[in-house]
């Protein structure tokens, strides 16, 4: 296939770089001054991934759009929906969002922002465990591909999967998008107890982490058995435990004092969990901890103790 990645960070040098390995030729198209676009021209690397001459780099985004049979989409969430709009025309091709977030001010899952911007256009999302620095020294996992549209649904998984990922189809958009997008704010919460040296509490995190999440995917209509697959529970090594964790080392570092710069995507997907808390009516303590923590100002200690020495209650129900 031809694959056009918008986007010029990260995630998106990886997608482009990890296309070209399975045999597809890509454009990954940047923004516009974007330094980290510049870098990529420069050197064609950053401090994940080298990128061959093969891959084509550029900032027309017409050019991207006009090049993709698919367009991936690797920008941060909260800056789809800018993104979407300012897009020159209506895409002709699949969108796959290739991020893990709910929208901020609105609670709505990412393929339900695509749909209000461009309705009709096809939308699959790409979610799971792994980081870059991973994915280029070898080291394979598992992802999953999801949309609305079993066809796009496979015929993404078969084209995109290679040696180091291999795609399981997904058949629940809600399960997958809320699963993807609520395992950051575990993450937050797991850094916090590492920030706190009790990192032994990080398996009742865990299970009570999943447990609350289920529920509310399943009351947004969406199926409880998703969020213990690869997008939510499969996902919490590599959020909750690694080095490489944005947000597992943004919780550690609101504990420590340590100034964090990079994006943790947790911090707003825990104000959206809120939002979507209360409009479903379902208790969510693990994100409303985190929330206290990142929106109010709570001490992370206080908060984490609230949560895990809470009145005694039968574990089913945790």
């Amino acid at each position: 296939m031809k694959i056009s990645v918008l986007g010029s960070g990260r995630w998106a040098s990886f997608l482009a770089w990890y296309a070209g390995t399975t045999g597809h030729s890509v454009t990954l198209c940047g923004r516009r001054g974007s330094s980290s676009l510049e870098g990529l021209r420069k050197t064609r690397a950053n401090a994940y991934v080298t990128l061959p001459e093969s891959i084509a780099l550029t900032d027309d985004i017409r050019r991207a759009m006009a090049f993709g049979d698919v367009i991936l989409i690797a920008v941060a969430a909260q800056q789809l929906r800018t993104l979407l709009n300012s897009l020159p025309e209506r895409p002709a091709v699949p969108l796959v969002l290739c991020m893990k977030g709910l929208e901020e001010n609105t609670g709505l899952r990412l393929s339900q922002v695509t749909e209000q911007c461009l309705g009709g256009v096809p939308v699959a999302v790409w979610v799971g465990p792994g980081h870059p620095s991973d994915f280029v020294r070898g080291v394979p996992n598992c992802m999953v591909i999801d949309s609305a549209n079993p066809a796009l649904t496979r015929m993404l998984a078969d084209e995109l999967s290679g040696s180091l990922i291999r795609f399981y189809y997904g058949e629940d958009l809600i399960g997958t998008e809320t699963g993807a997008a609520a395992k950051n704010v575990v993450g937050l919460a797991a850094g916090m107890l590492d920030g706190l040296s009790a990192p032994s509490l990080k398996g009742v995190l865990m299970a009570r982490g999943a447990r609350e999440i289920s529920r509310l995917t399943a009351k947004m209509g969406g199926r409880e058995l998703t969020i213990y697959g690869i997008c939510h529970l499969g996902d919490y090594e590599a959020t909750l435990f690694s080095p490489h964790s944005h947000n597992r080392r943004c919780g550690e570092c609101v504990v420590t004092g340590e100034p964090y710069r990079e994006l943790a995507e947790g911090v707003a997907t825990a104000r959206s969990l809120m939002r979507l808390s209360e409009q479903y009516g379902v208790d969510l303590p693990i994100c409303a901890a985190v929330n206290d923590v990142f929106e109010h100002g709570s001490d992370p200690k206080d908060a984490l103790s609230g949560l895990f020495l809470r009145s005694t209650k039968s574990e089913f129900y945790l």
